[in-house]
Protein backbone atom coordinates (compact mmCIF):
# COMPACT_ATOMS: atom_id res chain seq x y z
CA UNK A 1 0.00 0.00 0.00
CA UNK A 2 1.25 3.49 -1.05
CA UNK A 3 2.35 5.44 2.43
CA UNK A 4 0.57 8.50 2.53
CA UNK A 5 2.47 11.41 4.67
CA UNK A 6 0.88 12.76 7.57
CA UNK A 7 -0.91 16.57 7.40
CA UNK A 8 1.20 19.02 8.90
CA UNK A 9 -1.08 21.92 10.88
CA UNK A 10 -1.49 24.16 7.79
CA UNK A 11 -2.84 20.50 5.65
CA UNK A 12 0.25 20.11 3.60
CA UNK A 13 2.10 16.75 3.43
CA UNK A 14 5.05 17.85 4.54
CA UNK A 15 7.61 18.45 7.55
CA UNK A 16 7.45 21.99 8.69
CA UNK A 17 10.70 22.19 7.63
CA UNK A 18 10.23 21.57 4.41
CA UNK A 19 7.23 23.79 3.96
CA UNK A 20 7.42 27.11 2.19
CA UNK A 21 4.81 30.22 3.88
CA UNK A 22 4.92 33.32 2.89
CA UNK A 23 3.24 35.32 5.66
CA UNK A 24 1.61 39.06 4.43
CA UNK A 25 2.90 41.13 7.31
CA UNK A 26 1.31 44.33 7.70
CA UNK A 27 3.19 45.14 10.47
CA UNK A 28 0.65 44.99 13.10
CA UNK A 29 0.25 42.77 16.28
CA UNK A 30 -1.94 39.94 14.37
CA UNK A 31 0.31 38.82 11.25
CA UNK A 32 3.41 39.47 13.37
CA UNK A 33 1.75 36.82 15.74
CA UNK A 34 1.17 34.35 12.02
CA UNK A 35 4.78 34.45 11.22
CA UNK A 36 6.07 33.81 14.95
CA UNK A 37 4.04 30.95 15.35
CA UNK A 38 4.48 29.44 11.91
CA UNK A 39 8.49 30.24 12.49
CA UNK A 40 8.49 29.24 15.92
CA UNK A 41 6.49 25.54 14.63
CA UNK A 42 10.02 25.01 12.16
CA UNK A 43 8.17 26.18 9.20
CA UNK A 44 10.60 28.15 6.46
CA UNK A 45 8.78 31.57 6.96
CA UNK A 46 9.39 34.66 4.23
CA UNK A 47 7.34 37.62 5.64
CA UNK A 48 6.49 40.38 3.22
CA UNK A 49 5.07 43.51 3.36
CA UNK A 50 3.72 45.92 1.06
CA UNK A 51 4.36 48.90 0.44
CA UNK A 52 1.13 50.51 -1.21
CA UNK A 53 1.59 54.35 -0.87
CA UNK A 54 4.23 56.95 -0.19
CA UNK A 55 4.90 55.73 3.06
CA UNK A 56 7.08 59.05 3.81
CA UNK A 57 3.36 61.06 3.54
CA UNK A 58 2.09 58.79 6.43
CA UNK A 59 4.96 58.77 8.99
CA UNK A 60 2.65 61.11 11.05
CA UNK A 61 0.06 58.42 11.62
CA UNK A 62 0.59 55.68 13.86
CA UNK A 63 -1.39 52.73 13.48
CA UNK A 64 -2.12 53.57 9.48
CA UNK A 65 -1.66 50.17 7.50
CA UNK A 66 1.49 49.66 5.52
CA UNK A 67 2.73 53.16 6.39
CA UNK A 68 6.68 53.83 7.29
CA UNK A 69 6.41 52.85 11.17
CA UNK A 70 4.50 49.66 10.07
CA UNK A 71 7.41 48.34 7.65
CA UNK A 72 9.90 49.56 10.23
CA UNK A 73 7.63 47.20 12.75
CA UNK A 74 7.27 44.00 10.31
CA UNK A 75 11.07 44.23 9.64
CA UNK A 76 12.16 43.89 13.24
CA UNK A 77 10.05 41.05 14.20
CA UNK A 78 11.45 38.97 11.16
CA UNK A 79 14.57 39.86 12.36
CA UNK A 80 13.82 38.97 16.20
CA UNK A 81 12.02 35.56 14.73
CA UNK A 82 15.06 34.88 12.64
CA UNK A 83 13.73 34.76 9.02
CA UNK A 84 13.35 36.50 6.09
CA UNK A 85 11.73 40.06 5.25
CA UNK A 86 10.80 41.36 2.01
CA UNK A 87 9.39 44.81 1.25
CA UNK A 88 7.96 44.94 -2.17
CA UNK A 89 6.51 48.19 -3.91
CA UNK A 90 2.85 47.99 -5.13
CA UNK A 91 2.32 51.68 -5.21
CA UNK A 92 1.41 51.12 -8.74
CA UNK A 93 -0.51 47.89 -8.55
CA UNK A 94 -2.71 49.78 -5.06
CA UNK A 95 -3.22 53.28 -7.07
CA UNK A 96 -4.73 51.27 -10.15
CA UNK A 97 -6.71 48.75 -8.33
CA UNK A 98 -7.90 50.36 -5.26
CA UNK A 99 -7.36 53.91 -5.09
CA UNK A 100 -8.70 55.26 -8.56
CA UNK A 101 -11.96 53.04 -8.27
CA UNK A 102 -12.22 54.59 -4.36
CA UNK A 103 -12.04 57.50 -5.79
CA UNK A 104 -14.33 57.53 -8.89
CA UNK A 105 -17.08 55.14 -6.96
CA UNK A 106 -17.23 58.35 -4.56
CA UNK A 107 -17.65 60.22 -7.37
CA UNK A 108 -20.60 58.93 -8.68
CA UNK A 109 -22.39 58.61 -5.21
CA UNK A 110 -21.45 55.18 -4.09
CA UNK A 111 -19.91 54.05 -0.93
CA UNK A 112 -16.94 52.27 -1.68
CA UNK A 113 -14.80 49.38 0.20
CA UNK A 114 -11.78 49.55 -0.30
CA UNK A 115 -10.70 46.82 2.00
CA UNK A 116 -12.15 44.43 0.19
CA UNK A 117 -10.33 45.58 -3.51
CA UNK A 118 -7.02 45.71 -1.75
CA UNK A 119 -7.29 41.91 -0.39
CA UNK A 120 -9.17 41.06 -3.80
CA UNK A 121 -6.87 42.36 -6.07
CA UNK A 122 -3.78 43.43 -4.33
CA UNK A 123 -3.03 40.72 -1.19
CA UNK A 124 -5.11 37.94 -2.56
CA UNK A 125 -3.85 38.27 -6.45
CA UNK A 126 -0.61 40.25 -6.75
CA UNK A 127 1.03 39.08 -3.78
CA UNK A 128 0.01 35.36 -4.10
CA UNK A 129 1.44 35.52 -7.25
CA UNK A 130 4.94 36.65 -6.03
CA UNK A 131 4.40 33.77 -3.25
CA UNK A 132 4.10 31.46 -6.04
CA UNK A 133 7.20 32.52 -7.19
CA UNK A 134 9.21 32.45 -3.65
CA UNK A 135 8.83 28.58 -4.06
CA UNK A 136 5.91 28.66 -1.67
CA UNK A 137 3.68 25.51 -0.87
CA UNK A 138 1.10 28.43 0.66
CA UNK A 139 0.31 31.97 2.34
CA UNK A 140 -0.76 32.95 5.01
CA UNK A 141 -2.51 36.07 6.62
CA UNK A 142 -3.42 37.34 9.73
CA UNK A 143 -7.24 37.77 8.94
CA UNK A 144 -9.95 36.61 11.74
CA UNK A 145 -11.69 34.36 8.95
CA UNK A 146 -11.56 30.31 9.09
CA UNK A 147 -10.37 27.30 6.61
CA UNK A 148 -11.97 24.56 6.84
CA UNK A 149 -11.80 21.50 4.84
CA UNK A 150 -15.78 20.03 3.56
CA UNK A 151 -16.48 17.67 1.26
CA UNK A 152 -16.05 19.65 -1.87
CA UNK A 153 -12.71 21.01 -0.55
CA UNK A 154 -11.80 24.60 1.24
CA UNK A 155 -14.62 26.21 2.67
CA UNK A 156 -14.71 29.87 4.35
CA UNK A 157 -16.14 30.11 7.69
CA UNK A 158 -17.03 33.44 10.32
CA UNK A 159 -14.29 33.57 12.59
CA UNK A 160 -14.10 31.76 16.08
CA UNK A 161 -14.74 35.94 17.96
CA UNK A 162 -17.58 37.21 16.27
CA UNK A 163 -16.39 40.77 17.11
CA UNK A 164 -13.20 40.46 15.23
CA UNK A 165 -14.77 38.48 11.95
CA UNK A 166 -13.48 39.87 8.95
CA UNK A 167 -15.20 37.64 6.49
CA UNK A 168 -17.16 40.06 5.31
CA UNK A 169 -13.75 41.80 4.05
CA UNK A 170 -12.80 39.03 2.33
CA UNK A 171 -16.11 37.45 0.48
CA UNK A 172 -14.30 38.02 -2.97
CA UNK A 173 -11.88 35.44 -2.05
CA UNK A 174 -11.91 33.05 -5.05
CA UNK A 175 -12.17 28.88 -4.18
CA UNK A 176 -8.75 29.23 -5.85
CA UNK A 177 -7.56 31.56 -3.82
CA UNK A 178 -8.86 29.56 -0.51
CA UNK A 179 -6.79 26.70 -1.76
CA UNK A 180 -3.80 28.57 -0.89
CA UNK A 181 -4.76 30.53 1.87
CA UNK A 182 -4.20 30.02 5.27
CA UNK A 183 -6.03 31.81 8.13
CA UNK A 184 -4.20 30.58 10.94
CA UNK A 185 -5.54 33.13 13.81
CA UNK A 186 -9.90 32.47 12.76
CA UNK A 187 -10.13 30.07 15.55
CA UNK A 188 -9.03 32.24 18.43
CA UNK A 189 -11.67 33.48 20.89
CA UNK A 190 -10.58 36.92 21.62
CA UNK A 191 -7.81 39.16 20.49
CA UNK A 192 -6.68 38.92 23.71
CA UNK A 193 -5.45 35.63 23.20
CA UNK A 194 -3.24 36.99 20.24
CA UNK A 195 -1.76 39.52 22.15
CA UNK A 196 -0.65 37.26 24.68
CA UNK A 197 1.02 35.08 22.27
CA UNK A 198 3.05 37.82 20.47
CA UNK A 199 4.11 38.79 24.43
CA UNK A 200 4.87 35.08 24.98
CA UNK A 201 6.92 35.67 21.54
CA UNK A 202 8.76 38.55 22.73
CA UNK A 203 7.11 40.79 20.27
CA UNK A 204 7.89 44.16 19.79
CA UNK A 205 4.65 45.02 18.51
CA UNK A 206 2.43 42.85 21.27
CA UNK A 207 1.02 45.95 22.69
CA UNK A 208 0.59 47.99 19.59
CA UNK A 209 -2.84 49.48 18.95
CA UNK A 210 -5.00 48.02 16.03
CA UNK A 211 -5.25 50.07 12.86
CA UNK A 212 -8.81 51.66 12.46
CA UNK A 213 -9.06 53.44 8.92
CA UNK A 214 -8.94 53.12 5.97
CA UNK A 215 -4.78 53.16 5.25
CA UNK A 216 -4.69 55.73 3.02
CA UNK A 217 -7.29 58.10 4.52
CA UNK A 218 -5.49 57.95 8.03
CA UNK A 219 -7.94 60.93 9.53
CA UNK A 220 -11.40 59.51 8.01
CA UNK A 221 -11.55 62.16 6.25
CA UNK A 222 -12.93 60.71 2.77
CA UNK A 223 -13.94 64.05 0.92
CA UNK A 224 -10.15 66.03 1.58
CA UNK A 225 -8.98 62.77 0.09
CA UNK A 226 -11.39 62.52 -3.25
CA UNK A 227 -10.70 66.38 -3.90
CA UNK A 228 -6.72 65.89 -3.72
CA UNK A 229 -7.33 62.79 -6.04
CA UNK A 230 -9.93 64.68 -8.01
CA UNK A 231 -9.48 68.46 -8.04
CA UNK A 232 -12.78 70.24 -8.76
CA UNK A 233 -14.09 67.49 -7.58
CA UNK A 234 -16.82 69.32 -4.82
CA UNK A 235 -18.51 71.32 -7.01
CA UNK A 236 -21.64 72.74 -4.61
CA UNK A 237 -25.35 72.08 -5.56
CA UNK A 238 -28.50 71.97 -3.74
CA UNK A 239 -30.22 70.00 -1.06
CA UNK A 240 -33.50 69.10 -2.22
CA UNK A 241 -36.21 67.11 -0.75
CA UNK A 242 -38.23 63.87 -2.53
CA UNK A 243 -40.69 66.11 -4.28
CA UNK A 244 -37.97 68.35 -5.39
CA UNK A 245 -38.00 71.19 -3.07
CA UNK A 246 -34.68 73.22 -2.29
CA UNK A 247 -33.88 73.11 1.25
CA UNK A 248 -30.30 74.04 1.63
CA UNK A 249 -27.26 74.20 -0.19
CA UNK A 250 -24.25 72.02 -0.02
CA UNK A 251 -20.44 72.08 -0.76
CA UNK A 252 -20.13 68.84 -2.89
CA UNK A 253 -21.98 65.87 -3.07
CA UNK A 254 -18.64 63.73 -1.88
CA UNK A 255 -19.90 65.14 1.53
CA UNK A 256 -22.21 62.97 1.75
CA UNK A 257 -23.11 59.36 1.99
CA UNK A 258 -27.07 57.34 2.21
CA UNK A 259 -28.58 57.10 5.48
CA UNK A 260 -26.39 60.41 6.69
CA UNK A 261 -28.51 62.41 9.07
CA UNK A 262 -25.62 64.96 10.82
CA UNK A 263 -24.28 67.79 9.13
CA UNK A 264 -26.77 68.55 6.69
CA UNK A 265 -27.44 72.08 7.92
CA UNK A 266 -30.71 72.35 7.16
CA UNK A 267 -32.19 72.72 10.79
CA UNK A 268 -35.74 73.70 11.82
CA UNK A 269 -37.64 71.45 10.06
CA UNK A 270 -40.25 69.13 11.84
CA UNK A 271 -38.88 65.79 11.57
CA UNK A 272 -35.47 64.65 11.17
CA UNK A 273 -34.57 64.04 7.31
CA UNK A 274 -31.65 61.72 6.26
CA UNK A 275 -29.61 61.54 2.85
CA UNK A 276 -32.12 58.87 0.57
CA UNK A 277 -30.20 59.64 -2.72
CA UNK A 278 -27.30 60.94 -4.50
CA UNK A 279 -27.37 63.06 -7.92
CA UNK A 280 -23.97 63.45 -8.93
CA UNK A 281 -25.29 64.48 -12.44
CA UNK A 282 -26.95 67.52 -11.10
CA UNK A 283 -24.82 68.30 -8.22
CA UNK A 284 -28.32 67.26 -5.87
CA UNK A 285 -28.12 65.88 -2.17
CA UNK A 286 -31.80 64.45 -2.45
CA UNK A 287 -33.44 64.16 1.33
CA UNK A 288 -36.01 62.43 3.20
CA UNK A 289 -38.04 60.67 6.11
CA UNK A 290 -36.07 57.46 7.93
CA UNK A 291 -39.11 55.38 6.34
CA UNK A 292 -38.07 56.77 2.47
CA UNK A 293 -34.32 54.43 3.58
CA UNK A 294 -35.99 51.11 3.79
CA UNK A 295 -35.15 48.64 1.00
CA UNK A 296 -36.62 45.38 0.65
CA UNK A 297 -34.95 44.34 -2.80
CA UNK A 298 -30.89 44.98 -3.69
CA UNK A 299 -29.39 44.39 -7.36
CA UNK A 300 -25.42 42.87 -6.83
CA UNK A 301 -23.36 42.16 -9.22
CA UNK A 302 -19.20 40.66 -9.52
CA UNK A 303 -20.37 37.81 -7.69
CA UNK A 304 -18.18 35.03 -6.05
CA UNK A 305 -19.86 32.33 -5.32
CA UNK A 306 -17.96 29.81 -2.78
CA UNK A 307 -21.26 27.14 -3.04
CA UNK A 308 -20.73 23.34 -3.51
CA UNK A 309 -23.58 23.55 -6.35
CA UNK A 310 -23.64 26.20 -9.06
CA UNK A 311 -24.57 29.30 -8.11
CA UNK A 312 -27.64 29.56 -10.93
CA UNK A 313 -28.49 25.85 -10.55
CA UNK A 314 -30.89 26.73 -8.77
CA UNK A 315 -34.13 29.42 -9.33
CA UNK A 316 -33.07 30.90 -5.40
CA UNK A 317 -30.96 30.49 -2.37
CA UNK A 318 -32.70 31.20 0.87
CA UNK A 319 -29.71 32.68 2.82
CA UNK A 320 -28.64 35.21 5.26
CA UNK A 321 -27.08 37.91 4.19
CA UNK A 322 -24.58 40.91 5.31
CA UNK A 323 -24.83 44.40 3.96
CA UNK A 324 -22.86 46.16 5.94
CA UNK A 325 -19.69 44.71 8.03
CA UNK A 326 -21.24 46.42 11.57
CA UNK A 327 -25.06 44.51 11.12
CA UNK A 328 -25.99 41.14 12.12
CA UNK A 329 -26.33 38.84 8.75
CA UNK A 330 -30.64 38.71 8.33
CA UNK A 331 -32.07 36.39 6.36
CA UNK A 332 -33.23 36.92 2.49
CA UNK A 333 -33.48 35.34 -0.74
CA UNK A 334 -31.09 35.16 -3.04
CA UNK A 335 -31.89 34.50 -7.20
CA UNK A 336 -29.38 34.30 -9.70
CA UNK A 337 -29.38 36.24 -12.83
CA UNK A 338 -26.50 34.79 -14.06
CA UNK A 339 -23.21 33.35 -12.64
CA UNK A 340 -22.06 36.71 -11.44
CA UNK A 341 -25.08 38.76 -11.08
CA UNK A 342 -28.21 38.52 -8.41
CA UNK A 343 -31.23 40.09 -7.06
CA UNK A 344 -31.57 40.04 -3.32
CA UNK A 345 -34.78 40.29 -1.85
CA UNK A 346 -34.19 40.98 2.14
CA UNK A 347 -37.26 39.34 4.48
CA UNK A 348 -36.98 42.29 6.42
CA UNK A 349 -35.82 46.05 4.71
CA UNK A 350 -33.11 47.51 5.84
CA UNK A 351 -32.61 51.13 5.71
CA UNK A 352 -29.26 53.26 4.26
CA UNK A 353 -28.48 50.47 1.56
CA UNK A 354 -25.97 52.20 -0.29
CA UNK A 355 -24.08 51.50 -4.25
CA UNK A 356 -21.15 51.02 -3.79
CA UNK A 357 -21.07 48.49 -0.49
CA UNK A 358 -20.75 44.52 -0.30
CA UNK A 359 -23.74 42.14 -0.11
CA UNK A 360 -22.16 39.23 1.76
CA UNK A 361 -23.91 35.86 1.64
CA UNK A 362 -23.71 33.30 4.20
CA UNK A 363 -25.48 29.67 5.13
CA UNK A 364 -28.67 30.01 7.46
CA UNK A 365 -27.70 29.59 11.07
CA UNK A 366 -23.92 28.42 10.22
CA UNK A 367 -20.36 30.14 10.40
CA UNK A 368 -20.43 28.99 6.52
CA UNK A 369 -19.39 32.45 4.09
CA UNK A 370 -21.08 31.84 0.48
CA UNK A 371 -19.27 34.64 -0.85
CA UNK A 372 -21.12 37.06 -2.08
CA UNK A 373 -21.38 40.36 -4.62
CA UNK A 374 -21.44 44.67 -4.93
CA UNK A 375 -24.46 46.01 -4.32
CA UNK A 376 -24.86 48.68 -7.66
CA UNK A 377 -27.98 50.62 -8.06
CA UNK A 378 -29.61 52.11 -5.20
Amino acid sequence: MPFDPPLNSLGLPKPPAETRVVVAMSGGVDSSVVAAELAREGYDVVGVTLQLYDHGAALAKKGACCAGRDIHDARRVAEEMGFPHYVLDYESQFREAVIDEFADAYLGGATPVPCIRCNERVKFRDLMETARDLGADCMATGHYIQRRMGPGGAELHRAADPVRDQSYFLFSTTQAQLDYLRFPLGHLETKAETRALAARHGLSVADKPDSQDICFVPDGDYARVIEKLRPGAAEPGEIVDMDGRVLGRHDGVIHYTIGQRRGLGIGGLDAPLYVVKLDVAARRVIVGPKSALATRVVPVREVNWLGDAPFSSRPEWELEVKLRSTRPPAPAIVRPLSETSAEVELLTPEQGVSPGQACVFYAPGDSRVFGGGWIWRG
